[in-house]
């Protein structure tokens, strides 16, 4: 089949879940196109060279470590006019010459648009649209709830009405009923780098940070000088006591995600899924006014992988520390058969569309 995957470009997990997807798919030959903006279109376009297409995508600005709304909408009508430019031009090289006969999109609405216009069927894979598509089984503070309705309003009306949603997850809960014939919950899609990996018990803990707005990170960790922190986000290689800054390697983050005794992140799903898969216990401290990781950090305490917490205190990394064998024991149990569920349920829902 002749498929179009659009990938956003707003920080790499897209990226890297959908090149494992991408991969899989040219496998089984189907010809695909990527369109993609930002850091994630780089990756991709190193990876499949000539077959990814840049477009002007949707970026999230930062005030301090929360999401800024107004600086968001202010950066979006800023760059508004261009991006429309370079992506009219985008969907004029799409026409010329493919003609996609399904789209598959990660939460991304360049390819949808594309498909509703054409009358292609949309295959929907993220893991974005549990927030609507699925009961939770945590209760919403208060003070989340007002972020709960935006995520779910903004969930559901980002991809409406495609003909499936695969939602890849490390927790499973139950569909609503008015969901359940067109959605399917799978694992979370792991890299072949990660399930290749031998996890071991190290004597550090992996730390990772994609809001480098915290400058007072090291020294909240030099707090706790009889454990070792290595740390990812900053881009930096320095030895500050017991607190190593690392540099952005794919290859060495992998490593010593895979040696590390524990994950101190923020409340993102791709790392989060990673080390459930290898499992590490997390500690989930998630960007305030982010709904989607306010719920994968409170899924890792109610499930017993790990601590959510609000904020990186020298205390609560120390008392998230001292439940590591408990834990490790809840962790024990989780068991996942790498990509292949997600493989077959695509390759079943492909048949059916095509």
């Amino acid at each position: 089949m002749t498929i179009l995957y659009g990938v956003p470009g707003e920080g790499l997990g897209h990226a890297t879940r959908s090149k494992v997807i991408i991969a899989w798919l040219l496998a089984e030959g189907h010809d695909v196109r990527v369109v993609s903006s930002s850091r994630a279109f780089a990756l991709l376009d190193k990876t499949f060279p000539g077959r990814v297409l840049e477009i002007k995508g949707f970026h999230l600005a930062y005030k301090e470590l929360t999401v800024s709304k107004s600086r968001t909408i202010g950066l979006t009508l800023r760059t508004a006019p261009e991006a429309l430019q370079v992506n009219f031009r985008q969907y004029r090289q799409l026409l010329h010459g493919f003609q996609a006969e399904v789209v598959i999109s990660d939460f991304e609405s360049f390819s949808y648009f594309y498909a509703k216009l054409l009358r292609v069927p949309v295959i929907s894979i993220d893991n974005m649209q549990i927030i609507n598509r699925a009961h939770l089984d945590v209760s919403v503070p208060a003070a989340e709830r007002e972020h709960y309705d935006l995520a779910r309003y903004i969930v559901r009306a980002k991809l409406p009405r495609a003909r499936h949603y695969l939602i890849t997850t490390f927790f499973e809960l139950p569909l609503r009923l008015r969901y359940a014939d067109n959605t399917t919950l799978v694992p979370s899609i792991i890299r072949p780098e990660i399930q290749a990996a031998q996890p071991s018990k190290g004597d550090y803990v992996l730390v990772y940070q994609s809001a480098t707005t915290q400058g007072d990170l090291t020294a909240i960790l030099r707090q706790i000088p009889d454990q070792q922190f290595r740390v990812y986000g900053f881009n930096k290689d320095e030895a500050h006591g017991n607190v190593l800054l690392r540099p952005f390697s794919e290859a060495g983050f992998i490593a010593e995600l895979a040696g590390a005794r524990a994950v101190l992140t923020n409340g993102g799903f791709s790392l989060i899924s990673e080390a459930v898969y290898l499992h590490k216990p997390v500690c989930a401290v998630p960007i305030p006014a982010q709904f989607e990781q306010w719920l994968n950090a409170a899924e890792i305490e109610k499930r017993g992988y790990g601590r959510h917490f609000t904020a990186i205190t020298a205390g609560n990394v120390r008392a998230f520390l001292e439940e590591l064998p408990r834990f490790e024991a809840a962790l024990s149990a989780y068991r996942q058969d790498g990509n292949e569920v997600l493989f077959g349920r695509l390759r079943e829902v492909l048949a059916d569309v095509g």
